[in-house]
Parts: structure tokens; C-alpha cells; sequence
């Protein structure tokens, strides 16, 4: 999928390089290194998704981001060197489809992009993103992408081997997404099988799938664990 990417960064090196992977996978790049020169291309130039950093020498990313959301309903992805979630509310409060916190893998900043040009194809043009969850065959979460018919799931483009086991837990918990499913209904539901108290079982499995997704343990980017309730991916 080719498209037209705005990046907004006063880093040059870090543009620099967001740039070449991008044009690496076909897509046309403009770049700029403060607030005011974006403002200008965003005037003048129909884009299909921008990259914005939050602090920059002039105008922040967030009000850059507003003034985007005034006129264009492209996606937004927000980059920042502080991890505080303030920052992540605000961007996403305002308008951010998606947030990245330096510093972090080009390569998936490139599925990030992929994914929000997806979804919003898909919105725009009566694609299946409304559908329910039983009808996909394929889930792609920031670059963690998991199909149904091959059962085959790709991190960053790199496949992951996964237990059918394994698979099936990712593909629930992905299929679910945003809700916060218990051990008791992914025992039930994966398993096939009443659900014991202090069954261990699902918690090893979760174990085992963050290792292979090499999620940090205290931080993790897809499996979370919302303690004494449940898991979820957000």
C-alpha cells in the first residue's frame, strides 16, 4: 500500500531514518524539522498519514495535531522521548490514532504506519473493520499480525512459532481486543473445559507467548495483565 507520509521530527537523524525505511516499502515521504514548516505542507499538500513529534523547537506536536484534526481525518501517529501517560492521553484525547516513545525499532514505526493506513482504507470505504470479530480471518496490531487460516503470526515482518495452543489464546485475546478477558472464560473458551479455581494453566501459557513476543515484563506492549481480573490487548 503506498501512500503520502508527512514526518515531523527536529531530530534529523531520527527522520532520516523513518524516511528511508518508508521509501524503502514504497511510500512517498516529506519531512520537516519544526512546527511552522509542517503547518505550511499540511496547507498545501493531501496527505495520507503524519508522524509528528511531540517536542519540538516551535510549535509541539499536539497542536500541530489539532490543527490537522480541524480539516483532515487522516490517521496520526504521535512520537515522544518521555513515556508519561499523560502525554499518551492528551495525543489521543485530541485526535493521535497511534503513539510510539523513543527510542523504539524503525521497523515498527513502518507497521504502525501499515496498520493505520489499513484501518482507515477500511474504514473509508465500508471495509470489514465493523464486522464482528468471528468473521476475521486476519488481526494485525501494530505489527503483530495473526491469521486465522495459515496459522501463522509475524512480529515486525519476522514469524513467531507458536503452539496451536499458544495460537489460539493470542487469536482470542487479539479477537477481543479492548476487553479485559478472565482466566475463567479463556480457559473455557481455549480449552474446552470447565475452569478449575487456582488453575496455573493460563497463566504459564501468557508466560510463554510474552517470551516468544519478547514483551518486557513489566511494560508489555500487547498482553496486559489487569490484575486480579483478567488480560487484555489493547
Amino acid at each position: 500500500m503506498n501512500g503520502k507520509i508527512l514526518i515531523v521530527d527536529d531530530e534529523k537523524e531520527i527522520a532520516d531514518l523513518i524516511e528511508i525505511c518508508l521509501q524503502n516499502d514504497g511510500y512517498t515521504v516529506w519531512k520537516c524539522y519544526n512546527g511552522m514548516e509542517a503547518l505550511k505542507y499540511i496547507e498545501s499538500m493531501p496527505f495520507d498519514l503524519a508522524i509528528l513529534d511531540v517536542m519540538l523547537p516551535d510549535i509541539d506536536g499536539f497542536r500541530i495535531c489539532q490543527k490537522i484534526r480541524e480539516q483532515y481525518f487522516y490517521p496520526i501517529i504521535m512520537l515522544t522521548a518521555r513515556g508519561e501517560d499523560m502525554d499518551k492521553i492528551m495525543g489521543l484525547t485530541i485526535g493521535a490514532d497511534d503513539y510510539i516513545t523513543k527510542p523504539f525499532n524503525p521497523l515498527e514505526v513502518v507497521a504502525r504506519v501499515k496498520t493505520q493506513l489499513r484501518r482507515y482504507v477500511q474504514y473509508n470505504h465500508g471495509g470489514s473493520a465493523g464486522d464482528d470479530a468471528a468473521s476475521l480471518t486476519e488481526i494485525d496490531i501494530r505489527g503483530l499480525i495473526i491469521n486465522k487460516n495459515t496459522h501463522k503470526c509475524t512480529l515486525y515482518g519476522k514469524e513467531i512459532a507458536l503452539t496451536p495452543r499458544e495460537f489460539s489464546i493470542l487469536w482470542y485475546l487479539c479477537g477481543h481486543r479492548g476487553n479485559v478477558i478472565s482466566s475463567e472464560e479463556l480457559f473455557e473458551n481455549v480449552w474446552g473445559e470447565k475452569y478449575i479455581d487456582n488453575n496455573n494453566t493460563v497463566m504459564a501459557h501468557i508466560g510463554r507467548l510474552r517470551e516468544k513476543l519478547k514483551e518486557p515484563a513489566r511494560h508489555p506492549k500487547f498482553i496486559k495483565t489487569v490484575w486480579g481480573v483478567g488480560y487484555t490487548v489493547e
